[in-house]
């Protein structure tokens, strides 16, 4: 099966989701090709880090330097609509939404997303995907030769896709780029200087269980003394007490710490999605029928407000 996948890109470096999908392809490829499809503007160096991938078809134009969902989709489906490809994976992250379902469109293939592991057997495409924030995983059965899968980001290993090699690059023409009615303006970047949580083995998180931002300092004593940093649900940052770059969730970032610690959070869907594959979860919250429970591996049904405190001088 020849397997294609979408190269996701941002200022100059190619994005571990793609390297995830890399690995993966060359395993359902088998014997046959793994193509990486990569879009940019003076971008053709980033193929050469691309060596997990028999082949690297290349579309440079002014309005693809920046990532459009319009652009871009033309100049995908374009590479791919004269080469039926078996399965094109597509990184689903807030750039691999747009692109998915526009690609399903325009090569009238089927697109199945959420998709937390796929496999290519006897003929035939099955994927899993996850719903209802990791409730329900279902397996669908592709009826037909191609389809899309939009895969979730940290499911497969990023090291398998980081390859050395020099593979075969190929210029593609693309047209229809230079009248669109989606234009790019600017790219606002989270500020500079921020903790990243999804590098961080210790998170103490809070939910709307910490009341205001006045109480944030409890967490934060509690994550100083463990070496950590605070993260938040999303509450937290829509009530601006934290900024973007802490949300933790299906709208924010997922985390895979060594310890997380869930503070006054009661453990919505969303939310679980980002940490429950953090090594040892924590959970502190007064209502014994709170959902983050059912993921906890230890769990205390006290007000957040004594227990934080003790445990931070103990500390």
């Amino acid at each position: 099966m020849n397997v294609y996948v979408i190269t996701e890109h941002l200022n100059g470096s190619i994005s571990d989701h793609t390297f995830e999908l890399l690995g993966k392809a060359k395993q359902l490829a088998g014997g046959d090709s793994v193509t990486a499809l990569l879009a940019g503007h003076g971008a053709e160096g980033l193929a050469s880090q691309l060596g997990a991938a028999s082949k690297v078809l290349y579309a440079d134009h002014p309005n693809l330097e920046n990532f459009n969902p319009q652009s871009y989709c033309k100049a995908y489906s374009q590479m791919l609509k004269d080469r039926m490809p078996g399965l094109v994976l597509v990184p689903y992250s807030s750039m691999g939404m747009d692109l998915a379902s526009g690609l399903s469109v325009s090569l009238d293939v089927p697109v199945l997303a959420y998709a937390q592991d796929v496999n290519a057997g006897g003929g035939k495409i099955t994927v899993v995907s996850q719903l209802y924030g990791g409730k329900i995983n279902v397996e669908s059965e592709v009826d037909g030769d191609s389809c899309i899968a939009a895969v979730l980001a940290g499911v497969f290993s990023a090291d398998e896709g980081k390859a050395d090699g020099s593979p075969e690059v190929e210029q593609v023409s693309v047209d229809g780029l230079d009248d669109l009615q989606v234009k790019f303006k600017r790219l606002i970047e989270p500020e500079g200087g921020d903790v990243d949580i999804t590098q961080a083995e210790v998170l103490v998180s809070v939910g709307r269980g910490i009341q205001s931002d006045e109480n944030l300092s409890i967490a934060e004593e509690l994550a100083a003394k463990l070496g950590g940093a605070v993260s938040a649900s999303r509450p937290i940052v829509d009530n601006k007490w934290l900024p973007k770059t802490r949300q933790v969730g299906k709208s924010g970032l997922k985390v895979k710490p060594k310890v997380y610690i869930a503070l006054g959070i009661s453990g919505a869907p969303e939310h679980i999605e980002g940490m429950k594959d953090s090594e040892l979860i924590i959970a502190i919250n007064t209502d014994p029928n709170a959902p983050i429970f059912d993921y906890a591996n230890y769990g205390v049904t006290e007000d957040l407000f004594d227990v934080v405190p003790a445990l931070t001088e103990k500390l």
